[in-house]
């Protein structure tokens, strides 16, 4: 069964050099208390996954302003000024990855898939390095599916089994990050006794999830 735990437990597993998939969309729908506590605990050179980097004061942006992340794979950097100047001095090393093959490649490593093809990129600095596959008369880029050691999510609800609902645009990455790490540490809103979740609100089986921790506003 799941284990409940605290932020300051969660944060405490997540070692130098981890790579983290983090949830979350410009901040809506980020782990929030979780990484709170990651940068109370002053994790280091942290590989973060993440679609955006939030703002310097809001989800992930506190590790970047924080100096946690050496490394990203990224698809939005335009709302935090702090990434956008590690990057060009040098002090960060950032991968931009198009929204939808980074998703796709985070959902290839949950389904222990070695990657996808699409032609997203082909032709740009995206497909530099990369082989393209011809299939049926079309080209395609390999991407290959990108791993983590750590999937920090945000969730609404979740019972004891670990099953979970989302509200809303909070919504978003949350699902499919929730597959991708080798360990899944979901903050809910609120704990519920099994049984209690409708069936047909559960979005994430409780099968992903190794450990809950209760958002800081309980």
């Amino acid at each position: 069964m799941v284990q409940i735990i605290s932020a300051a437990e969660a944060a405490a597993m997540i070692k130098t050099d981890h790579r983290v998939a983090i949830g979350g969309f410009l901040a809506v729908g980020a782990p929030e208390t979780i990484i709170d506590a990651m940068v109370e605990n002053g994790n280091r050179d942290l590989h973060i996954i993440v679609i955006a980097s939030d703002w310097e004061d809001r989800g992930v942006g506190k590790l970047v302003v924080n100096r946690m992340v050496k490394s990203a794979q990224v698809s939005h950097m335009g709302t935090n000024k702090a990434i956008q100047a590690q990057m060009n001095n040098g002090e960060i090393e950032i991968e931009l990855v198009p929204q939808g093959t980074l998703m796709e490649r985070v959902r290839a490593f949950g389904a222990g898939l070695g990657g996808v093809l699409t032609p997203t990129g082909l032709g740009t600095i995206v497909a530099e390095g990369k082989q393209i596959i011809n299939i049926e008369g079309k080209d395609y880029l390999l991407e290959t599916a990108i791993p983590s050691d750590f999937a920090l999510i945000k969730a609404h609800k979740a019972d004891k089994l670990g099953n979970l609902t989302y509200r809303k645009t909070a919504r978003n990455s949350n699902p499919i990050m929730a597959m991708a790490g080798k360990i899944t540490i979901a903050e809910v809103d609120e704990i519920v006794e099994i049984g209690e979740l409708d069936p047909e609100e559960i979005i994430t089986p409780g099968v992903f999830v190794n450990y809950l921790v209760l958002a800081k506003e309980n």
